[in-house]
């Protein structure tokens, strides 16, 4: 039997972000009241689960999702909304980890994530404000380098997407002086993603599926043969279980707690900008992050507002003040902005794997898990939706290579691990900040 924590607050509303105050109609879904059997049950409902039942539900699959809060509550609706083609660890740096063979499987695929966010808004007519271009920026020579030998390291793994552009070239994207070049990716993008949440959501039910939220998991039992997933009102018994909680997954399932670190990130949204103002800073709407360790990302809204995150709290807890810890960096980046009034600021958990490579695998014969994105879950957790639905249906390829990439436990363990990485981070924004 495993136990939870009590891990969601406000489990009836959203957090107080631009995108819950800008999100699309969705129906009040109910909550588990009652014992229930599953052929499928899926806990979570962000991008990881809800990629993984709409996959399933267009084989004609049953499927139930336990949400503890409400779609798209966690992760999957509070963050920069970039589609970032890769993982947080980088090819070169899963193949010294991992091997050649490896790195050439990951690199085979590190684009089908935003593929299938594509064809999800496409297929379902999701309004979800999809735009695309994603650019790296860099601040100095060694970042201009990091950036040309990516370019070369994706050519290597048969990806031609990407445009390095110097100083000059990049002011047609970024208008800053703060950058000395950047690599422009037209495979990425930029989306509003509680919407695409939603929309997901919506696509799902229409096809049969059930989602229940306010449903928050207080144990699983039996999860080493028919598992039971116990609710504070309800239960599911399913013939397989798919744990999608990611950061907020808590110590619901122990097996899996010390795999990941709850990291919190921070964004916060300008009031509407004039389109003359808007198209100043970024005249070709692509969204923007930075190489540095702790960076910067930011993009404009369908509303014209500049979305602005960065920042990182280790083991998930929120700053004091969101935007006197953001506004120093966005006025860096564009000085034009100083003083324009920010109408929302929030946080939200992301989880972080040691490696920082996304994990997959399973916790018993009929109970699998994916997690541990590291701040790249907007394409990853859909690639990896899509893989476990493959699993489901047979094919178990991608399943089985993944799930033998091996994890590594935060050193330390719990009790240190938020600590170690804290010294981590402060030592690598010190390189950051002195240009190393």
């Amino acid at each position: 039997m495993f136990s939870a924590q009590d891990h969601y607050i406000g489990t009836d509303k959203y957090t107080g972000s631009y995108y819950a105050a800008s999100a699309n109609s969705a129906p009040e879904r109910p909550a588990l009241t009652q014992a229930i059997h599953a052929d499928i049950c899926i806990v979570g409902a962000g991008f990881t689960g809800l990629s993984t039942a709409l996959h399933l539900a267009e084989q004609g699959k049953s499927v139930v999702i336990i949400e503890g809060a409400k779609v798209g509550w966690g992760a999957s609706g509070r963050n920069g909304g970039q589609i970032v083609n890769g993982l947080n660890a980088g090819l070169d740096t899963i193949e010294k980890k991992f091997g050649p063979d490896t790195a050439r499987f990951i690199g085979s695929m590190v684009q089908e994530g935003g593929n299938i966010i594509r064809r999800f808004v496409a297929d379902y007519a999701i309004d979800c404000d999809l735009k695309p271009y994603n650019l790296y920026v860099g601040l100095n020579t060694k970042h201009m380098q990091a950036l040309q030998d990516k370019q070369t390291l994706w050519r290597k793994h048969s990806m031609d997407n990407f445009e390095l552009l110097d100083a000059g070239a990049l002011q047609k994207h970024v208008c800053s002086e703060r950058y000395s070049g950047g690599l422009l990716d037209r495979t990425g993008g930029h989306l509003h993603p509680l919407n695409l949440a939603l929309g997901e959501a919506e696509a799902f039910e229409k096809l049969g599926g059930k989602v229940y939220e306010q449903s928050k998991v207080l144990r699983v039992e039996n999860i080493d043969a028919e598992p039971v997933l116990v609710t504070e009102h309800g239960s599911v018994t399913c013939g397989t279980l798919i744990l999608c909680g990611n950061a907020y997954l808590g110590k619901s399932v122990p097996k899996l707690a010390p795999r990941v670190m709850p990291v919190s990130t921070q964004v916060m949204a300008t009031a509407p900008l004039d389109d003359e103002v808007a198209a100043s800073l970024l005249p070709t709407d692509a969204c923007v992050e930075d190489v540095r360790y702790i960076l910067d990302y930011y993009r404009l809204s369908a509303d014209k507002r500049l979305l602005f995150g960065g920042g990182t709290v280790y083991g998930g807890s929120d700053p004091a003040d969101v935007e006197a810890k953001l506004r120093p960096n966005m006025e860096k980046v564009f000085p034009q902005l100083k003083g324009t009034p920010v109408d929302y600021a929030w946080s939200g958990n992301f989880a972080l794997s040691f490696t920082r490579v996304p994990q997959m695998g399973q916790t018993g014969p009929n109970s699998y898990h994916a997690m541990g994105y590291s701040g790249h879950g907007v394409t990853g957790s859909h690639l990896f939706g899509k893989i476990i639905a493959d699993a489901m249906l047979g094919d178990t390829e991608r399943f089985d290579r993944l799930s033998k990439i091996p994890w590594y436990p935060f050193p330390g363990g719990q009790a240190l691990r938020a600590p170690y990485s804290t010294i981590g981070s402060w030592w690598y924004g010190l390189r950051d900040t002195i240009g190393l």
